[in-house]
């Protein structure tokens, strides 16, 4: 199985001192700023899935790109904007349409030959065809005596425009004599017709499917359809999962016959989530918050109020800082740290139910990035487990997908050559 990096234009800068916590003052973002794959001495992935919806942008969803990048990347093609010369190894460059940021329109806002003039124009090597999402899940709906109007005429709306937009993909895409890789979707609400889509898909000619609309589904449920899919999928057929990884679900992913998928949680997870943030093969622990004084919303109002004193806020922080540092050096001990992260954490979040002392403890007295042989954690050592602005959150998301990868390929290896990425 091979896996794809969703881009949403995450990079870090390699100037940027956590020590005194500056950068360069000759930096530039585009041009000296480094992507994951050109960090690692390893690339952690096959492969990059790009959005129209992240490059574009949709309605109340603004693009991750400026107008001047979304202007270069189609000047270029995505293999020199990504500088994939850079990484270890060859990847490959998937594009879809983005389909979760118009999920509440009723029809996509794009046309079929936008997306393939977009998926040619950057020179993709994948790319899947236009679709809507379908967010209701009846598997109930599979049963013969299970009443057809609890499905809404909307929903299976979807999922005819989703199959006829996918022949008038496939059909323009051979007119135009494009050179990626055309893939299908398929959308459902329950297994059966999740396998019928793809029944369709494979009668109109796809070699690679992607399925969608999966992310909300628990295990079992996505389980439940891979199964029904298995069934009718013909020898050949490539299955991408959209939107999901699950580590401890990859051997069954596979066997049900998925050779790719793509997930932003190893990344997401490292800034997004409240205890799962820094990603090890037998654990995850949870990252050491020491917010800026300046970049804390909730503090820097009650600075403002007067409930909390300017100079009591930025020497708490600092003393955080340099017991960190001193922890590292072997110079303080686990509980003489967490003394001094808890006196700040009730300054800055004295409201909160719920102390992250006993994850603190557990973070600092196993020190994973200390046994960690990633390039993130040997350069940045303690920097990479505090939650501490946006140098140090992406690079532990790259960390995440780094381990995520090992995982992949501990498990299943990567998938059969010729598989999608």
């Amino acid at each position: 199985m091979k896996f794809f990096f969703p881009d949403s234009q995450d990079l870090v800068d390699p100037s940027f001192d956590f020590d005194r916590e500056r950068r360069s003052t000759t930096r530039k973002r585009q041009r000296d700023d480094l992507y994951a794959h050109e960090i690692f001495s390893t690339t952690p992935f096959d492969g990059l899935l790009v959005s129209k919806g992240i490059v574009d942008g949709y309605a109340a969803l603004g693009s991750r790109y400026t107008l001047a990048q979304r202007h270069r990347l189609l000047r270029l093609g995505a293999p020199e904007f990504f500088r994939l010369e850079n990484a270890p190894k060859k990847l490959t460059i998937m594009g879809d349409c983005g389909a979760f940021t118009y999920v509440k329109e009723a029809v996509p806002p794009y046309s079929i030959e936008e997306v393939l003039e977009f998926y040619g124009g950057c020179r993709f090597d994948y790319g899947i065809s236009l679709d809507h999402v379908i967010l209701l899940f009846k598997p109930e709906a599979d049963l013969r005596s299970f009443d057809k109007d609890l499905v809404p005429p909307e929903v299976r709306a979807r999922r005819s425009l989703t199959l006829e937009l996918a022949e008038g993909f496939l059909r323009k895409h051979k007119a135009g004599k494009y050179t990626f890789e055309p893939m299908g979707v398929a959308q459902g609400w329950s297994p059966l017709s999740y396998a019928d889509s793809v029944k369709s898909l494979q009668k109109m000619g796809y070699r690679f499917i992607a399925l969608g609309g999966m992310v909300p589904l628990k295990t079992p449920e996505l389980l439940m359809c891979l199964a029904a899919i298995n069934e009718v999928r013909k020898p050949g057929i490539q299955l991408h999962l959209l939107g999901i990884s699950r580590t401890e679900h990859l051997k069954a992913f596979a066997r049900l016959g998925i050779t790719s998928c793509d997930s932003t949680s190893p990344l997401r997870q490292a800034f997004k989530d409240d205890k799962d943030n820094y990603y090890t093969p037998t654990r995850n622990y949870t990252a050491i918050r020491i917010p800026q004084v300046e970049g804390n919303p909730g503090l820097q109002r009650k600075i403002s109020s007067g409930e909390v004193s300017q100079d009591t806020a930025r020497k708490l922080e600092k003393a955080c800082l340099e017991a960190m540092k001193l922890f590292e050096e072997g110079r303080k001990s686990v509980e003489q740290v967490l003394a001094v992260l808890m006196e700040y954490e009730r300054l800055y979040d004295p409201d909160s139910k719920k102390s992250h002392e006993d994850a603190y403890r557990l973070t600092l007295a196993d020190a994973p990035w200390r046994k960690c042989h990633c390039e993130v954690c040997r350069d940045l050592r303690y920097h990479v487990v505090l939650f501490r602005g946006a140098e140090r959150n992406r690079r532990r998301g790259f960390h995440n997908i780094w381990t995520f990868y090992q995982q992949l390929e501990n498990q299943i290896g990567q998938g059969k050559k010729g598989s999608a990425a």
